[in-house]
């Protein structure tokens, strides 16, 4: 009989724990029957419910669509994707991996990994559709493009020091920045394309990615409350102020981006706006109230519909199936079936 339930979870460590502190201790494995913390369990259901690859969705069907489309969209539309690849390369491979050692718990630690996963699906959902769609010289052309501009190349740096920031509430808002804002100027172009019916497939790609980001933004919003309610007054405020002018210095770097990546388009203004109301709601999702009005925010309602969970019907996004989302179909086998 066990006379101190989870006694050992006060006498151990966990394996990153361990190695952080000179390699003593005796560590303890992840628990998944004492949870800590009912939101991690929450969340890791959520995540492994929703998960899904790229190679389901039958992005071939868009090669119609793709073509229709003049060089210079075709070229938009891949240069647009390669820049959203990089910052799902530096989330998977800086920013999320940061945050395991920052986690309250040891869920906390294992969510982020997984997360860190779910963010290199994403980059490789769009080399899914590159490899699709596109010609070679299409592809190395937007790879070239996206390390030669400078404008992209900025706001890809802007976050990186906080993730290895040795205070962990900036590595969090530094986390959730990334799903929560920097990459929905790029997502506005495929629902701008999939609305006049262009590219829905490949939108059904950016719909998973998106309900992704949802909870990943979510969920580092909520770590960031959980650990700032444990703050003075004083440092609360001292946060507030840090979060609110990194968002700004971000928004600045963010219109320069659209501006240059949409020129000639017509479609910055329309992308900045759908930005800075995805903004809105990071801030919501770290507790504090959106400073933006209603002109700076105002979404045209076509794009409002790409965002719903059953837009154009492909996708049932609570199930995580849809009428483009392709599932094998099982059945038993039979000992005759083993016949050859």
């Amino acid at each position: 009989m066990i006379e101190n339930k989870n006694n050992y979870y006060q006498k151990s460590l966990s394996p990153l724990e361990y190695a952080n502190n000179g390699f003593k201790g005796k560590m303890r494995s992840v628990n998944w029957n004492f949870i800590n913390d009912d939101k991690d369990l929450e969340v890791w259901t959520r995540v492994t419910q929703n998960f899904w690859l790229p190679e389901k969705i039958p992005v071939s069907n868009d090669l119609t669509s793709w073509k229709s489309l003049t060089f210079e969209w075709q070229q938009l539309v891949t240069r647009t994707f390669t820049g959203l690849t990089l910052l799902d390369t530096i989330q998977a491979t800086v920013c999320d991996t940061a945050q395991i050692p920052h986690s309250l718990t040891d869920h906390e630690q294992v969510i982020y990994a997984n997360f860190a996963f779910m963010v290199a699906v994403h980059a490789r959902a769009y080399g899914t559709i590159f490899s699709t769609l596109c010609s070679s010289e299409q592809i190395e052309e937007a790879h070239e493009w996206v390390i030669n501009t400078e404008s992209l190349q900025n706001r890809a740096r802007a976050l990186i020091p906080y993730y290895s920031n040795k205070d962990p509430l900036k590595s969090k808002v530094a986390a959730a920045l990334m799903p929560g804002f920097l990459l929905y100027g790029g997502f506005y172009l495929p629902f701008y394309l999939s609305a006049r019916g262009k590219l829905s497939n490949t939108s059904d790609i950016i719909r998973l990615i998106l309900r992704d980001k949802v909870i990943h933004n979510y969920y580092s919003g909520y770590k960031y409350q959980r650990k700032v309610k444990k703050l003075s007054i004083e440092k609360q405020l001292e946060m507030k102020k840090f979060v609110f002018e990194l968002l700004n210095q971000l928004i600045d770097l963010e219109k320069k981006y659209l501006t240059e990546l949409y020129q000639g388009f017509n479609l910055a203004e329309d992308a900045i706006r759908f930005s800075l109301y995805n903004a809105g709601k990071f801030l919501q999702n770290l507790g504090y109230d959106s400073p933006f009005t209603e002109e700076e925010t105002r979404i045209a309602p076509e794009i409002f519909t790409q965002l719903s969970a059953r837009a154009d019907e492909n996708h049932d996004f609570f199930s995580g199936n849809g009428s483009s989302y392709v599932m094998g179909i099982s059945e038993e086998t039979e000992d005759e079936d083993w016949e050859f």
